[in-house]
């Protein structure tokens, strides 16, 4: 277990070796784009159009905009910690890549998926030799760092703190829940944000026309229209647009005109998947879509936000499940019917699957999102669960006690009790049946709205009556026992 301050290793750095997982520091991986080895051609046009400086990156201009805190610093050629949170292909590698290179810090990127803790101590120990001998600091970038456990990220904190480091780590999970609080204390958190389709045409359009990083070697073409529509559908993903741009281009290259055409960009758009992660940011954030479109009651939106999970590949019963909560939660008694509807797509489901299925937890949606609001039943039961909880085992009221044996019937249990269908309408007027100290509690006011209307009104009623009957005096105790040690 990696505890306190790491101690460097005196030994170099660990040579290449398959089975250190290529070191995951991969010799420091400096910022030299080229020092990989590979030809220019070999590598992904993703890669090779990585921008070489800060005046090619595109997006993100709520951080590198204008007399932004993160551009101050790089006018004054220092950099701070930082963790950069955002969706896949949002630039977060190149951006720290960038960082370093415009304040002249060598660049080491190690993943938090394939990386130890001697990992960690190379790239610290060859940090603080270079520091030493050439006075040049390190940027550490963590890849994925949400993925590294307490203890490897509490091993940064030290080398964070007293500058050996700059620390960058990158993320798409929320950091407040994913990283801890001592490191993003010491670090500034920066969202980076989905690229629009303008600032992804632009990467088409750069990738087309640069004939050493990019395609136009290859003399493909592809006219605006379908530039445009690869912008739309790339989810605002540089990296993927790239993907499917040069996959495209592969295939129009071995045709006669070499024209990109509809049917080719149709033929490489059909493998590609809507951002989704099961489990993560995402998932929750177009659940929560789902269930606020069903309480503001837009169907519209409601139908929107189920079909972008299920096509991007929600279990359709886990969606089912929140569908079935949202009855309850955010309907109730309004209209009780919900409750049925939402149970019968679940179980519909169950037995058609996917997709035949899937069109009943749809019905549910939109019927859900139709439906008269009330969540007067989940705000009734949380205030009771509060008392249940904070208020200690209050006694049963001795009248409403079961009394099975004629002991219990001595003591008074369930002596005084009213049965109610013994009353007018069923109801014994000025009957209690909480705990003597909650007598007179409401938790449950049922919502001017759907069924919940009628309730009420009878609730009203009945509650007058009451008014009218003087209030039951209730005993928590048998008789002759004072609750105490009963002597």
């Amino acid at each position: 277990m990696l505890e306190g301050r790491l101690e460097p290793p005196k030994a170099s750095p660990l040579p290449y070796s398959p089975r250190n997982r290529k070191n995951a520091v991969s010799q420091q991986q400096e910022i030299d784009l080229a020092a990989d080895g590979a030809e220019p051609a070999a590598r992904p046009l993703a890669d090779r159009m990585r921008p070489a400086s800060l005046d090619e990156y595109v997006g993100q201009t709520h951080i590198l905009g204008p007399d932004k805190p993160l551009t101050r610093a790089l006018a004054a050629g220092r950099i701070h910690s930082m963790i950069l949170w955002g969706p896949p292909g949002t630039g977060k590698t190149t951006l720290a890549r960038l960082l370093a290179a415009r304040v002249d810090m060598r660049f080491v990127q190690i993943s938090a998926v394939m990386a130890g803790v001697k990992d960690i101590r190379a790239a610290v120990a060859e940090a603080q030799k270079t520091q030493q001998t050439t006075g040049q600091g390190t940027l550490l970038f963590v890849d994925e760092v949400h993925r590294f456990n307490k203890a490897q990220q509490d091993g940064l904190l030290p080398y964070v703190e007293d500058g050996t480091v700059v620390l960058v780590g990158a993320t798409t999970e929320n950091p407040s829940f994913e990283v801890n609080n001592a490191l993003l204390s010491r670090t500034r958190t920066y969202v980076l944000r989905a690229l629009d389709a303008e600032a992804i045409r632009s990467l088409i359009d750069r990738a087309l026309n640069d004939a050493d990083r990019g395609l136009a070697g290859l003399g493909v073409t592809m006219d605006a229209a379908l530039r445009d529509q690869l912008a739309a559908r790339s989810d605002g993903d540089a990296r993927r647009a790239l993907n499917l741009l040069e996959l495209a281009a592969d295939i129009a290259a071995g045709t006669e005109d070499r024209t990109i055409t509809q049917a080719e960009l149709e033929e490489v758009l059909s493998a590609g998947l809507r951002r989704f992660d099961k489990g993560g940011d995402y998932f929750y954030d177009q659940m929560s879509a789902l269930h606020k479109s069903v309480r503001g009651t837009d169907p519209d939106a409601a139908l929107y936000w189920l079909s972008r999970m299920l096509e991007a590949g929600a279990d359709p019963r886990y969606v089912a499940r929140r569908i079935t909560r949202m009855a309850s939660e955010d309907i109730g008694n309004a209209d009780p019917r919900a409750l049925r509807i939402a149970l019968d797509a679940w179980e519909t489901y169950e037995r058609l699957g996917s997709p035949e299925g899937e069109l009943a937890i749809a019905q549910a949606a939109a019927y859900m999102a139709c439906a008269p609001k009330s969540n007067a039943v989940y705000k009734a039961f949380n205030a009771a669960w509060a008392d249940a909880k904070n208020r200690g085992s209050l006694e049963v009221p001795m009248h409403i006690r079961n009394a099975p044996t004629r002991l219990m019937k001595d003591l008074g249990y369930s002596d005084g009790y009213r049965y109610a269908h013994n009353e007018d309408d069923a109801y014994a007027a000025g009957e209690t049946y909480l705990p003597e100290a909650l007598v007179g509690t409401r938790y449950y006011e049922p919502a001017p709205r759907g069924l919940e209307i009628k309730i009420g009104e009878k609730l009203a009623r009945l509650r007058e009556r009451d008014a009218t009957h003087a209030p039951r005096q209730t005993r928590s105790h048998p008789e002759g026992d004072d609750g105490g040690s009963g002597n």
